[in-house]
């Protein structure tokens, strides 16, 4: 079963450029969607992705994908 792994480009604590070829690396079978995920008041204050139905947000982009990394089928 492939990941569903969504970022929101207009979150101000990711870059699109180093956050995504990270991802792709962790999953190299899923396609990353992104764009706006209504997720707002938490996108503002720290970084965030959606993956697989969880929102996992952490203080900054690194922290984040560490997290993330637990969730990745």
């Amino acid at each position: 079963m492939a990941n569903d792994i969504r970022v929101c480009e207009k979150c101000n604590h990711i870059r699109l450029k180093s956050i995504v070829p990270k991802l792709e690396k962790m999953a190299p079978d899923t396609e990353i969607k992104i764009g706006c995920k209504s997720y707002c008041g938490p996108c503002a204050k720290r970084a965030f992705v959606f993956i697989n139905g969880r929102y996992i947000s952490a203080p900054t982009e690194e922290e984040v994908l560490t997290k993330v990394a637990k969730f990745v089928k």
